[in-house]
């Protein structure tokens, strides 16, 4: 797994580490909603381990007068002792269980894509809105299929991409007028997924009992050379996963370390 440890500590034994996966490659049509009885509960942490590189700066080209300065990348984000924030922790597997809810938005805010990473389930309700005055096109890739390219002309503009998001996967996010902005979509096949906060914290709740196969995800910070395109280049996004056992009503810790 590389750059990447992790940890099991459960009220009872610990669980061998797994080998990395990429993604998942089950579609969401297959999840059921039901109750779920004597749900356990999944929290924990993604720390940073070693010296962290430098965090880059990304020039802005265009409209300074909405974007502004250059713009620190998010790329990596740490938090108190070394949290990581915006990694994503999904459990893999889970067939029956509670219902999706809520809605999301990606806004183009002050030239920033907010939030940074966005984790949803396939078929969620998830927009694409613009709050600034100046024109963006927002375009998200998958591998090298592109999942929409949607043209936000000014303030107030939004588009609902949820037949778009219709399978699990991970969507690279860019703007085709300012190369410095980027973010990140990434799909799950059931309502099992988080991102961590800025201390590197998650949660899951309402998860059935049984066992299963715990998924992170970064998308890799240190810089590259920046393309013919002025973007800058990062190093693959990093994935480990662990197996862990939910008990009935419980608690299951897990930490990860990102190196």
């Amino acid at each position: 797994m590389k750059g990447l440890t992790g940890t099991v500590r459960r009220s009872v034994s610990s669980m061998a580490l797994l080998s990395v996966l990429a993604g998942s490659a089950s579609s969401a049509r297959g999840y059921e909603e039901g109750p779920v009885g004597d749900a356990g509960t999944l929290a924990g942490v993604v720390r940073f381990a070693g010296t962290p590189p430098k965090p880059a700066r990304l020039s802005v080209a265009k409209h300074p007068d909405v974007c502004g300065e250059p713009k620190e990348s998010e790329s990596l984000v740490l938090g108190a002792d070394r949290g990581v924030k915006d990694a994503v922790v999904r459990i893999e597997g889970v067939a029956r269980g509670k219902k999706n809810t809520g809605e999301r938005v990606l806004d183009n805010s002050r030239c920033v894509f907010v939030p940074h990473v966005l984790a949803a389930m396939a078929g969620s309700r998830v927009r694409v809105r613009s709050s600034d005055p100046v024109v963006h096109q927002t375009r998200g890739v998958s591998g090298q299929e592109t999942v929409f390219n949607l043209a936000l002309p000014g303030r107030g503009q939004e588009v609902d991409i949820t037949r778009r998001l219709a399978k699990p996967g991970v969507v690279r996010v860019t703007c085709e007028v300012h190369p410095h902005m980027s973010a990140w979509l990434v799909v799950h096949d059931s309502p099992y997924i988080a991102t961590t906060d800025e201390r590197g914290l998650f949660r899951i709740d309402g998860i059935p009992p049984g066992a299963y196969t715990v998924t992170l995800w970064h998308e890799g910070f240190p810089r590259r050379r920046a393309g013919a395109d002025g973007r800058a280049r990062y190093e693959e996004p990093r994935t480990a996963t662990q197996a862990v056992t939910i008990d009935r009503g419980a608690m299951t810790t897990v930490e990860f370390e990102l190196r």
